[in-house]
């Protein structure tokens, strides 16, 4: 499998606890992102926890934030807004909307902890243009679990 394509990424420091995006290994697809703040989510609290980064994405691509799933298994910590969408034009501080979905514990956020992870990716622009009907296809107009259910059980 070939390696991932590389796209420069300028990074601005907004603070001095600010840690540059770094993947982990290789093969990660996510770069980690870490807070600046120290802060406590009580159970279902949410908060913006500031990187201390801003970013100048290249045209044609996006950041998008997902949630960290050692942080989702282990605390019941996650991003309201998953993934979150940092646009290529954006230049203020990436800022993460973490959740505490734990229904007993805060959960406490030190300076310097891995939060999220930004997947840098390409996009396309769609051309939307309105329409009388739309071309038959095999799933047609079901949804919402139409498709079969809970993994391979099938159950409902």
């Amino acid at each position: 499998m070939a390696a991932p394509t590389r796209v420069p990424v300028a990074v601005r420091r907004l603070h001095a606890d600010a840690v540059l995006p770094r993947y982990s290994t290789d093969g990660d697809a996510g770069a980690d992102l870490t807070s600046v703040a120290e802060l406590t989510l009580a159970p279902g609290e949410r908060a913006l926890v500031p990187t201390g980064l801003a970013l100048a994405l290249p045209p044609g691509t996006v950041g998008l934030v997902h949630p960290r799933s050692g942080l989702a298994a282990r605390h019941g910590v996650s991003i309201v807004n998953a993934p979150g969408t940092v646009d290529s034009g954006y230049r203020g501080e990436v800022l993460v909307n973490l959740v505490n979905l734990d229904p007993t514990e805060p959960f406490t956020v030190r300076v310097g902890d891995r939060i999220a992870q930004l997947v840098v990716q390409e996009y396309l622009h769609g051309e939307f243009s309105e329409a009388d009907s739309l071309p038959d296809s095999a799933r047609g107009e079901t949804g919402h679990g139409s498709t079969g259910g809970f993994g391979s059980t099938g159950r409902r």
